[in-house]
């Protein structure tokens, strides 16, 4: 067999549901401490250019897959990944799949079910920090599964907030609120989801956490001060987080795996506060693409088209 090329518009062809992808990343993490799984290489070519390689073995599937993230300010976007997949029974190369749309909904998916397992029972207050593709895909997969009305509060910066909007018009369980000052958007909040790919200071004071919320920072920065007085953390691989400043001082830690596995009861209170750092591995990514190579081997359009050609946002 030819290894196969599946460009950005094959794979989002494929309308894989919201609720889905929840499924495959739990499924995925059910299957982390079964599979082979280093911690991510990462290469910088200079001050703003990198390429991160992240390999995973998944044995239950006989698949073995590379995914490389390139970052260039430059390009656009300036994020791009790809993803590598081969069949372990025979070394056989069977494809390489743009990785923007596995990127986002898989991180996405990730973030929604840590939501899931790790709110509050009385949780109804949703901030969003960072409106891009990746939080579009976690408010996706979370209105998946949630029923509930909620009230989400948006971050404004430079219009996104009222393009997130009107992406989510349609939901009449979602009611949308802007805010211009980090702190304002996160006081009272149950859980706070932040997207934003850098930051260089702390988002807010230990203050404006309340009693029970849950933090999801997607890209990990500017919520240092809650590694220290959070009562739980979770992250999806301790080797991407071992190295963290404050990592000793955890108060409680553990894999969000072990929730899944039923060996760790997750949240105990309402009153709790909860970290939930998910690096983002490539055990996700490489079983999204197994489990599209499976849909996609009979497609017959195999022409390579690279995420340059892409809008900016199509969550």
């Amino acid at each position: 067999m030819d290894m196969k090329i599946f460009h950005f518009e094959t794979i989002k062809k494929q309308n894989i549901l919201p609720q889905t992808c929840v499924e495959w990343v739990r499924e995925a993490f059910r299957l982390k401490y079964l599979s082979q799984l280093p911690a991510k290489i990462s290469m910088k070519i200079d001050e703003k250019i990198f390429f991160n390689t992240m390999p995973v073995y998944l044995p239950d599937l006989n698949r073995f897959g590379v995914k490389v993230v390139s970052r260039y300010p430059e390009r656009e976007p300036a994020l791009q990944a790809d993803i590598l997949l081969f069949d372990t029974q025979t070394g056989e190369t069977l494809a390489l799949m743009d990785g923007s749309w596995i990127t986002a909904m898989r991180t996405g998916a990730v973030a929604a079910l840590a939501i899931k397992e790790l709110k509050s029972s009385t949780a109804r207050e949703y901030a969003f920090l960072g409106l891009g593709n990746t939080a579009r895909a976690t408010l996706l997969c979370l209105l998946s599964f949630l029923h509930e009305p909620i009230h989400i509060r948006l971050l404004a910066y430079k219009g996104q907030e009222q393009l997130f909007i009107e992406r989510f018009a349609a939901y009449e369980s979602v009611r949308f609120s802007v805010y211009d000052l980090v702190e304002d958007l996160i006081d009272g909040a149950d859980v706070v989801v932040s997207c934003v790919t850098v930051a260089t200071e702390l988002f807010a004071p230990d203050r404006v956490f309340k009693e029970g919320v849950l933090v999801v920072p997607v890209h990990t920065r500017g919520f240092q001060n809650c590694d220290l007085f959070f009562d739980k953390v979770f992250a999806d691989d301790t080797n991407h987080v071992k190295d963290f400043k404050y990592f000793s001082q955890f108060k409680a830690y553990d894999e969000f795996s072990q929730i899944l596995l039923g060996e760790n009861p997750g949240r105990e209170s309402d009153k709790e506060r909860i970290l939930a750092y998910n690096i983002g591995i490539a055990l996700h990514d490489v079983y999204f693409a197994a489990k599209l190579f499976e849909l996609l081997e009979a497609h017959p359009d195999f022409q390579i088209q690279t995420s340059s050609n892409l809008a900016k946002y199509w969550v």
